[in-house]
C-alpha cells in the first residue's frame, strides 16, 4: 500500500474498519504522520459525540414482555419415527393417578421457581437500565461542559480511547473503541496518574469492545490517565506497563 493510499485511511482506521492487517501497517504510518494522526484524534473524537448523541437504553419493560410472551409460545414437537403404543400393565394403571399427581407437583414447583427468577432477572435489568440512562446523562452533560477538554490516543494492542474531564464538574469519562478481548480473565482497568502515581479509577466492563464509563473520583490534582490490563477483579497498583497514558 502506497504513502498516498495510507493518508486516505484515517476515517476507515478512527472507526475500526481496517482489517487486521491494513490497521497495523496504518498504526506504523501514524508514528510517522502528525497530520494523519491528529486527523485520526479528531476524527475518533467526533465518531465518540455521535455515538452518545444517538445511543439509546433498551426500554425498562422489554425483557418483562419479553419473559411473559414465552408460555405462550407454541413449540414445535420433535422429529421422529411414530411411538409403538405399550400397553400399561394392571399395576401401571392403578399407580397412574398418583405418579399424575406427583408430576403435577414436579410441574407447579418448576413453574414457580421460574417465575421468581424472572422476576429477579427484571428487578436487575431495571437496575442495570436506570444506572445506564444516569451515566448515559452524566456523561452527556460532561461533554457538553464549557471546560471540559477531550484527549485521544490508541492503545497498545489494538482500540483506542478518549478521555473527557471537566475539573468545574469534577468528573472523568473514558469512550473506547475497538478494545480486543484479554486473555487469561484479564480486565482493563483505569488510573489516575497524581504525582507520579497511579491511583485506581474504575474497570471497564468486560465483554465490551466499545463503550463509554465514568472514572471513579474526580481529575483535580491528576496529570493523566492511564490503562492496564489486570486481573479479573482489578488490582490496588499496576501490575503491567500502561497500554496508554492519556494527559489531562
Amino acid at each position: 500500500m502506497s504513502t498516498v493510499d495510507l493518508h486516505t485511511l484515517t476515517g476507515a482506521y478512527a472507526l475500526g474498519a481496517l482489517s487486521e492487517q491494513e490497521s497495523a501497517e496504518f498504526t506504523r504510518h501514524l508514528a510517522q504522520c502528525p497530520a494523519c494522526t491528529q486527523e485520526v484524534r479528531e476524527l475518533q473524537e467526533t465518531a465518540a459525540r455521535l455515538a452518545l448523541a444517538v445511543a439509546e437504553v433498551p426500554p425498562a419493560g422489554l425483557r418483562t414482555r419479553v419473559m411473559a410472551a414465552l408460555p405462550e409460545v407454541r413449540q414445535l414437537p420433535p422429529r421422529g419415527r411414530h411411538a409403538t403404543v405399550v400397553p400399561l400393565r394392571r399395576g401401571m394403571r392403578h399407580r397412574l393417578p398418583y405418579l399424575a399427581a406427583a408430576a403435577c407437583l414436579v410441574v407447579a414447583a418448576l413453574a414457580g421457581g421460574l417465575a421468581v427468577n424472572a422476576q429477579n432477572e427484571a428487578d436487575e435489568q431495571r437496575d442495570r437500565t436506570a444506572r445506564a440512562e444516569q451515566q448515559a446523562a452524566a456523561v452527556s452533560a460532561l461533554m457538553t461542559a464549557p471546560d471540559a477538554t477531550f484527549h485521544t490516543t490508541a492503545l497498545k494492542g489494538g482500540g483506542s480511547g478518549t478521555v473527557v474531564a471537566s475539573k468545574r464538574r469534577g468528573q472523568t469519562a473514558f469512550l473506547y473503541h475497538g478494545l480486543p478481548a484479554l486473555s487469561g480473565q484479564r480486565v482493563y482497568e483505569l488510573w489516575y496518574s497524581r504525582n507520579g502515581a497511579m491511583e485506581p479509577a474504575g474497570l471497564v466492563q468486560t465483554g465490551s469492545s466499545s463503550g463509554t464509563m465514568l472514572l471513579t473520583g474526580g481529575p483535580q490534582g491528576a496529570d493523566g490517565v492511564g490503562v492496564t490490563a489486570e486481573p479479573s477483579g482489578g488490582s490496588s497498583r499496576p501490575t503491567t506497563a500502561p497500554l496508554a497514558v492519556l494527559r489531562l
